[in-house]
């Protein structure tokens, strides 16, 4: 079922799937990967023998930085490559916040961005207490419209959220669990540990029960998307084309900080 998959790293053990974003060192985003992701939940679904699903980062550094700088560059000169983002986006998101079994983020490392968002919408987030979590869109001139403004302030609150998404800063995973923005922190070689202990716990519960609470809770969040992702992202989208975010990729390019207009 998931031999076509090339970007995401899938392993299995009994009825626990291990999905991991494999683009060392930075498992950034590309847009192959984006595109496997839009697919990947939907096919989980179907899948009978999986009652458990963890998502992570390969390697031991970085869960996901997010998106990929490359992808950055070519959709300024190609506006194109960023409106099939945004469709693939809308799927991806629907099909994970309508995935049947319930997820856990393993967060292994730094999540950023897309990658905080990912993490953020599974059901469960274990992370390493040293790792940053950080949704940094209004670094790089983007309105954090790919699903970080809806799911931030479910978790935090609207104060909260407001000032990590309106600064970009980023916290540290001990720091995130303190206030509920994760389920819990951890040593670095505890992580294994706490997510396969739970894991287990979950495939070798009431299965029927589990899936059925774990889509009553989703419920409102997915109708809260189904109304406002498209906007959200239309946001985004606008901001795609202000001279900020074009300012800040070339800074990035140039290596130096960027100098916005705030236009």
């Amino acid at each position: 079922m998931y031999e076509g998959y090339k970007d995401l790293g899938i392993s299995r053990d009994g009825p626990i799937l291990t999905i991991a974003l494999d683009n060392p060192p930075a498992n950034a985003v590309t847009k192959s990967m984006h595109g496997e992701l839009a697919e990947i939940f939907s096919d989980i679904n179907r899948d009978e023998e999986t009652k458990v699903v963890i998502l992570t980062g390969a390697g031991n550094r970085i869960f996901s930085a997010g998106g990929e700088f490359a992808a950055m560059q070519e959709s300024i000169k190609d506006p194109q490559v960023f409106v099939v983002s945004i469709r693939e986006g809308i799927k991806l998101f629907q099909s994970l916040l309508a995935l049947e079994k319930p997820i856990i983020a393993r967060i292994n490392g730094h999540a950023i961005g897309f990658g905080a968002t990912l993490a953020l919408l599974c059901d469960l987030t274990f992370a390493v207490e040293s790792v940053k979590i950080g949704d940094p869109h209004v670094l790089v001139g983007y309105a954090a419209g790919d699903g970080g403004a809806l799911i931030w302030p479910q978790l935090i609150g609207y104060a909260r959220a407001r000032e990590f998404l309106l600064t970009g800063d980023s916290m540290l995973g001990s720091e995130a669990a303190a206030i509920g923005l994760i389920n819990r922190a951890v040593a670095a070689d505890a992580l294994d540990e706490a997510v396969n202990a739970m894991a287990r716990r979950l495939a070798n519960g009431a299965t029927v029960a589990i899936n059925g609470t774990k889509q009553a809770i989703n419920l409102p969040l997915r109708r809260q998307f189904s109304s406002l992702i498209e906007a959200h992202l239309g946001l985004e989208l606008l901001s795609h084309f202000s001279n900020d975010h074009v300012e800040a990729v070339t800074a990035m390019l140039e290596k130096r900080p960027p100098r916005f207009s705030g236009t």
